[in-house]
Formats: structure tokens, C-alpha cells, sequence
């Protein structure tokens, strides 16, 4: 028989202890390209968290800068740590949704890796949701004792207009709904969950807008640091998936956000066309249809970048991916005109009404093109 002998098991360190019942908070850290920050991290975790059951979920979006290796080198010594490695997805929203949802703990912390965060809050976070009796306790950069460290003036002005468009989505007098610093119970979470968009970067502005009934909440002041290791994540991106957040609250009930955009490059591509095509006419000196097919080209290509770059911006296409989803994109679009054609000629001959014929086709023709794009040029990854 085979025995694994004492000397070759990892070496537990005197602080870290196996819980005979789970941890009573857990931390969830969202992280991508983090690893000199997670040594760190680890470390004010244990000394701000002195005397509480507690354990660190780390949730990590693949970093390729060897992040999940050096999370899971501390787990093998620290049994509260933990490791998530999520393959061919991102996003510290739905991180933070998967790491809550691989817990049991009562109480979820959720805090950036990049030790700009007060770890130091937490303590006092979880004795005021529990002697409070609340649902959220937020870390606050707004409240009196709060302060946004070394943002720089553009960088305030930003924040501040963030927070402005919040309001329409969260109706709670919250000063802070852009922080990424909180603390909440795992039955208001539970609540919650399932009305997530896990848009973006911004969950604690989800939990707000998602819950069914107003949370209980307060804020608790800390300063924002500045970044330790490591670039800071926020670019483009980050501010265009918060506007698809927004929009996602406002009429994702209505209609999917990601349709709607679709929708109106879509209308975009129709002006396209019509420009394309009276100039072809106009100054081209060619025939009517072969200046029709150069502007259904020209339509067709200017709505593939655009929802590349803006639709499907999670699912970019590039290199060779992007001249193959051209192709199937052209491919889709075709069968979806001839869809467009059937239909408003069906529903013209029935009601002799143009106008709705022309609707009709339109809205099939969109449709067509929205969903077999989702799935053959936009395939989402596995």
C-alpha cells in the first residue's frame, strides 16, 4: 500500500485552520492579471479578519500572467483560500456571482485584488449587518469620512456622472452606488440573483436595481488607495458595459439590450444604404442593380463592424475569426433579405397594406439576422 509520507504533504502555515462548519463570511476577489497583489492581499485578509471564521473565494478570468497558479500555491498552505479559474469567459460581475454562489457562508464580502479596497473595513461591515439587522453594508467613498485618494480631476468628474446615470436604475438614497467594496447576507443575495444581468463591472449597482424589495443598507467611510502591482482595468470597455448595465435595467424587461443594439445598427445600415446607393446612381454612372448590390455590400459590411465592435463587444472577432465572420455574417444576412422579401410580399397580398408589409418583413428579417448571427458569426464561447 502507498502512503503519502508527512514530509511531502504542504505544510498547513499556524494561522490557517480547516472550519468543521463553513466560514461565517466569506470574500469573494474577482481577479485578472493580479498575481503580485495576491501574496499581499492574503496577508492583511488574515490580520484584519483575526478571530473570524472566514475564507477567500478568488475568482479568476484565466489570467495569463500565472494569477490562479499563485492562488492555488497559497491554498495548498491556507485551507480558507480558494481558487475559481473560469475558461473562455470574463467579467467581475458574473465573477463575483459565481464566486457567491460556490459559498455557504452567511455573509458575502465582495472586494477588488488590487488592495485599493480597506480591508480593514470588514470587521466592522460584518458587526454592523448583523447587529443592525440590515441586508448591505456598502464601504463608501462619499460619506463623511470617505475619500476617493489620488483620483485625478478627469477621473472625479467621471465617477461623478456615473453616478449621476445611477439614479436611474437604483431609487436608493445611496451615495456610493459605484463602489465595488461590500458586504451583504446571502438571503438578500439569493434574492436577487436571478434578476442579475452580470453586465459589466458594477454588481453592487445590479444587486440594487435587481432586488424585489428595497434593501436595508448602510455605507461605512473608507479611503481609496492607490493600486499596489498591476494596470488598472479601466478603459473602454468598462465604461460601455456600464451603459449597457443601465440600459439592460431599464428596457431589458422589454426587449434584450443586445436586440435592441442590433436593431438600431440595423437602422443605421438602412441610411447606409440609401446614401451608398444615391451616390452610386448619382455620380457612379452605373446601373440601378448593380448600384443596389453595391450597397447592400456596403450596408451588410458596415453592420458587421459596428456590431463587432459594439453589440458583440464581449465576443469581439478578430484576425482570421473577423474575415470568417464576415463571410457567415454576409451569409446570414442574405438568407435573412430573402426572409424579408417573402414575408412583406405574403402579408402585402393578404392585406394590400405596404406599409405593414413593409414592417412585417423588416421585423423578420431582424430577427433572422439577429439570432442565427448570435449563433453562427457571434458563437459565445464554451
Amino acid at each position: 500500500m502507498n502512503e503519502t509520507s508527512s514530509a511531502s504533504r504542504p505544510r498547513l502555515d499556524a494561522q490557517a485552520r480547516p472550519f468543521a462548519l463553513p466560514a461565517e463570511l466569506t470574500v469573494v476577489v474577482p481577479t485578472f492579471n493580479e498575481r503580485d497583489n495576491i501574496a499581499p492581499l492574503v496577508q492583511r485578509l488574515e490580520t484584519a479578519l483575526d478571530g473570524v471564521d472566514w475564507e477567500a473565494i478568488f475568482v479568476d478570468d484565466d489570467s495569463q500572467d500565472g494569477t490562479a497558479a499563485a492562488i492555488r500555491e497559497l491554498a495548498r498552505r491556507k485551507p480558507h483560500i480558494r481558487c475559481v479559474q473560469r475558461l473562455g469567459r470574463r467579467g467581475l460581475s458574473t465573477a463575483c456571482i459565481e464566486g457567491a454562489l460556490a459559498s455557504a457562508s452567511p455573509f458575502i464580502a465582495v472586494m477588488d485584488a488590487d488592495l485599493q479596497h480597506d480591508e480593514s473595513l470588514l470587521p466592522s461591515m460584518l458587526a454592523t449587518l448583523k447587529g443592525e439587522g440590515l441586508d448591505i453594508v456598502v464601504g463608501s467613498r462619499h460619506v463623511a469620512g470617505g475619500d476617493l485618494g489620488d483620483f485625478g480631476a478627469a477621473r472625479v468628474r467621471i465617477s461623478g456622472l456615473a453616478t449621476r446615470l445611477a439614479r436611474l436604475v437604483v431609487k436608493a438614497d445611496l451615495q456610493d452606488p459605484m463602489s465595488g467594496f461590500f458586504m451583504v447576507r446571502r438571503e438578500a443575495f439569493e434574492d436577487a440573483m436571478r434578476g442579475l444581468s452580470g453586465q459589466g463591472f458594477k454588481i453592487l449597482l445590479d444587486l440594487f436595481a435587481s432586488a424585489p424589495r428595497p434593501l436595508a443598507f448602510k455605507e461605512l467611510p473608507y479611503r481609496f488607495r492607490s493600486r499596489l502591482h498591476g494596470e488598472s482595468k479601466l478603459d473602454s470597455l468598462v465604461a460601455w458595459e456600464y451603459i449597457l448595465l443601465l440600459l439592460d435595467k431599464l428596457i431589458g424587461h422589454i426587449v434584450p439590450v443586445r436586440f435592441a443594439l442590433f436593431a438600431i445598427i440595423g437602422g443605421l445600415g438602412l441610411v447606409v444604404h440609401l446614401a451608398t446607393l444615391g451616390t452610386l446612381l448619382k455620380l457612379g454612372g452605373i446601373g440601378f442593380a448593380a448600384a443596389q448590390a453595391a450597397a447592400t455590400m456596403t450596408a451588410m459590411t458596415s453592420n458587421f463592424f459596428l456590431n463587432n465592435w459594439f453589440t458583440y463587444r464581449d465576443r469581439r472577432l478578430k484576425g482570421w475569426r473577423l474575415l470568417r465572420g464576415l463571410v457567415s455574417f454576409y451569409v446570414v444576412c442574405s438568407v435573412g433579405a430573402i426572409g424579408n422579401v417573402g414575408i412583406a410580399a405574403y402579408v402585402f397580398k393578404a392585406d394590400q397594406s405596404w406599409w405593414l408589409a413593409g414592417v412585417a418583413g423588416a421585423v423578420v428579417g431582424a430577427v433572422w439576422n439577429y439570432a442565427t448571427s448570435s449563433v453562427f458569426t457571434w458563437r459565445a464561447k464554451k
